[in-house]
């Protein structure tokens, strides 16, 4: 339902923009979107950031507030999330989500590796 892309390998410092997409003709308007990540041997996903649909307003974790960016391509019906000054830390396959009441969409993640 949700397809992530633009992970890849980057060093500390470095910047990369990933993407999500919807598959199968869905929208998801008026949904709130979601970027969550999964560190390597965690097994709980973190909340990165979130917008909701309706008015763009948008929260972020401490951890990557005033780095990272997230954003919509109307045209796309696309959820970015922009990702600047990556540390290590940083590492984790990242996901993002569609979520309206009690039903949530998943892609599949996007594997994000900053080397140090």
């Amino acid at each position: 339902q949700l397809v992530e892309s633009g992970g890849g390998l980057v060093e500390s410092g470095g910047s990369l923009r990933l993407s999500c997409t919807p598959s199968g003709g869905r929208t998801f308007v008026n949904y709130e979107r979601a970027w969550l990540r999964r560190a390597p041997g965690k097994v709980e996903r973190e909340f990165v950031a979130t917008m909701n649909w309706d008015d763009d307003d948008t929260c972020y974790a401490s951890s990557v507030k005033g780095r990272f960016t997230i954003s919509r391509d109307n045209d796309k019906n696309a959820v970015n999330l922009q990702m600047d000054g990556l540390k290590p830390g940083d590492t984790a396959v990242y996901y993002c989500d569609a979520n309206r009441g009690d039903t949530t969409f998943w892609g599949r993640g996007t594997q994000v590796t900053v080397s140090s």
